[in-house]
């Protein structure tokens, strides 16, 4: 049974790696991986064969043939978890690991129903591929029958085999391509090992503010105050975008608009893919924009606590502490008690994410999500019966008529959309069709070649498209209320989507960034890396070197300011969530580091892998010291001292 199970091991990563190559354009070829590939899955197969025989032998103890039914089980389970999870990979192109440990139940539900995979034709296929494996096991025992001699001397050439890539020295740097080194692994042993990860060591803690990171080289001197509570330090940020506007007489309302999995690398100037929004990439004529701006994690659990707050990431993004956040302040609270009110607006169920947890902490005047929808209105496509909710067309109908007909007071507006998202479908879509090839000949002047490239991943770019489409509308619109005069508007993505090749490891939060207002007496590109964590404590300065607003002594913003530089230069240093219980990413000044291996960041965010084992050694620590503030929060909720503790 070991046999065939190496042999239907050997064949699963062959079929992998042609299913990737088959529903991917990459810019690699399959002899580039498949190999290391290989190399990776044996050493996961001999491991998992030696752990598999003890339990064998001790079973066979008691009865040989409970044992060899207990191995059927174990080989077709183990195998059919691992197809489950080569097929997930070969949709997402990112492996299955600790994020699965990071959603409750009722969010893994809704994302699996969204995604349609859970159909009967799929349920009868692996109904007859479990009995397959089953045939093909219990064909093993009749076809491979040897004697004594020929199994010891097969035990002792694998356990031989396995001290020999145990003993194999690792090979020395990581790919600057994330999608390649996804490639190569082993998916089952990357969930096995996050999950042991998880289980093991997912409740330790210890705490060290030794290392206090330095702030010689960023925009933002820090002056931190209190190691009670060690995010705390002085608010002393520069006003930047002051030179930009015309003068305010009136507290601004600010809008912003959320974009899902819209990703630098098909909007805007010198996106690498081509830009696939043309409104947006008008309004940025008009706009201040900044082409090499990050989000604060590679998925949407972020959003909202890296724009408003610049809030550390706790165990699984800052949002799944919301059954007792610790005392904080938001661009929303703040602006409240400015006078502000805040509305948002989303297309979703608010409560995906625990959104609604944070927004309801900040106490906005208002909140609409798809429970807000007139009945009737049909639902985004679906190809499983479940939807993710509704267009982002309607989203931004709904909300300007759920806006109040008179504005007392100054206004924050939030819409965040959602139709680009899997399982990437679009109303209109034989327009939507008609509009990709239309857009890839025309606009991208691409030869027929490359159009078929681009068509492999058609229903994205169609979502994408529709989503550009829909701030159109919503800007034709906007324009024709008497408060869009006084009114800034930020536009931003949540991360780029994984399911088209990245190009690197930093890919995956480079996002488009922009700020849209009548008041600015000027617009320009700026090179200065900047991340959403810069978006709050710039607009706050902002507004209260304008004389509009007051602000606190003492801040939590993990963030610096918008850097307003043209030439390209990085003087930020934060870390990146890539998904919910997976923080292995960190950027300081011109320096990522990324699962333990150091590059340099070029302009586009581009990254190069470099040896330097002193950059290794202090990015390495800094980002220990940001994991143990981080760590110390989640168990104390020290974030921001209560007024009442505070001195007079």
């Amino acid at each position: 049974m070991a046999l065939i199970f190496i042999g239907l091991m050997i064949l699963f990563r062959i079929v992998e790696t042609v299913l990737v190559f088959q529903s991917h354009v990459l810019d690699f070829s399959a002899k580039d991986v498949i190999l290391l590939g290989i190399f990776q899955d044996f050493e996961w197969i001999l491991y998992f064969l030696g752990l598999v025989f003890i339990i064998h032998v001790l079973f066979s103890l008691v009865s040989a043939k409970f044992a060899r039914y207990l191995l059927q089980s174990i080989f077709t389970v183990f195998l059919i978890a691992h197809m489950a999870l080569v097929f997930y990979f070969m949709k997402t192109l990112v492996p299955l690991g600790e994020d699965l440990f990071a959603y409750n139940y009722n969010d893994l539900v809704l994302t699996i129903s969204a995604s349609g995979q859970l159909n009967s034709l799929n349920l009868i296929v692996g109904g007859v591929f479990i009995v397959l494996i089953l045939g093909l096991l219990y064909l093993g025992i009749r076809i491979f029958r040897f004697g004594l001699k020929t199994y010891l001397i097969l035990s002792g050439l694998h356990f031989a085999a396995l001290m020999a890539v145990t003993l194999t020295p690792p090979s020395k740097g990581l790919e600057a391509s994330e999608t390649k080194h996804n490639i190569q692994l082993n998916k089952s042993r990357f969930l096995t090992e996050a999950a042991f990860d998880q289980w093991m060591y997912g409740g330790e803690f210890y705490f060290d503010f030794y290392l206090r990171s330095t702030n010689d080289d960023l925009l933002v001197k820090k002056e931190f105050t209190n190691d009670e509570y060690p995010f705390l330090h002085k608010n002393n940020y520069p006003d930047v975008l002051s030179p930009f506007f015309d003068s305010l007489t009136q507290a601004p309302d600010l809008v912003f608009i959320f974009v899902e999995s819209l990703g630098k690398a098909y909007s805007g100037k010198d996106a690498y893919l081509g830009s696939f929004t043309p409104f947006l990439d008008s309004l940025e004529q008009h706009s201040l924009v900044w082409t090499n701006a990050l989000s604060s994690t590679g998925r949407t659990f972020g959003l909202l606590p890296g724009v408003f707050g610049g809030l550390p990431f706790g165990e699984k993004g800052f949002l799944e502490l919301y059954e007792g956040f610790p005392y904080h302040n938001s661009l929303l609270s703040i602006l409240k008690e400015n006078g502000y009110e805040s509305r948002f607006f989303i297309g979703t169920d608010v409560n995906f994410d625990h959104e609604s947890d944070f927004l309801i902490y900040q106490e906005p005047v208002q909140i609409e999500d798809q429970n807000s929808f007139p009945p009737g209105l049909e639902k985004a496509p679906s190809n499983s019966g479940f939807s993710w909710g509704y267009t982002d067309k309607d989203l931004f109908r709904m909300g300007l008529e759920k806006l109040p007909k008179e504005r007392n007071a100054p206004q924050l507006r939030i819409f965040q959309t959602q139709t680009s998202h899997d399982p990437y479908l679009v109303p209109e879509r034989e327009f939507y069709k008609q509009k990709i090839r239309d857009h890839l000949t025309n606009h991208l002047s691409l030869d027929q070649e490359k159009v078929a490239e681009y068509l492999a991943y058609e229903d994205i770019y169609m979502t994408i498209l529709y989503a550009d489409d829909a701030i159109r509308l919503f800007f034709d619109e906007y324009k024709n209320r008497p408060e869009f005069a006084n009114t800034i508007f930020v536009i931003t993505g949540d991360h780029r989507l994984p399911e088209i090749p990245m190009s690197s490891r930093l890919d995956r939060f480079h996002v488009p960034m922009m700020i849209y207002s009548p008041l600015l007496k000027r617009r320009d590109y700026f090179k200065g890396v900047s991340s959403h964590y810069e978006i709050t404590p710039s607009l706050l300065a902002l507004l209260e070197n304008q004389d509009l607003i007051d602000l606190p002594e003492e801040v939590i913003w993990q963030g610096q300011v918008l850097d307003t530089a043209r030439n390209f230069q990085s003087l930020v240093a934060m870390p990146l969530m890539r998904n919910k219980n997976q923080l292995v990413d960190y950027i300081h000044g011109e320096f990522f580091l990324s699962d333990g291996q150091v590059f340099l960041v070029s302009d586009g965010l581009n990254i190069d892998p470099i040896e330097d084992g002193n950059v290794l050694n202090r990015l390495t620590g800094e980002f220990e010291d940001f994991k143990n503030k981080n760590t110390y929060m989640v168990q104390t909720r020290k974030l921001l001292p209560p007024p009442d503790s505070r001195k007079p």
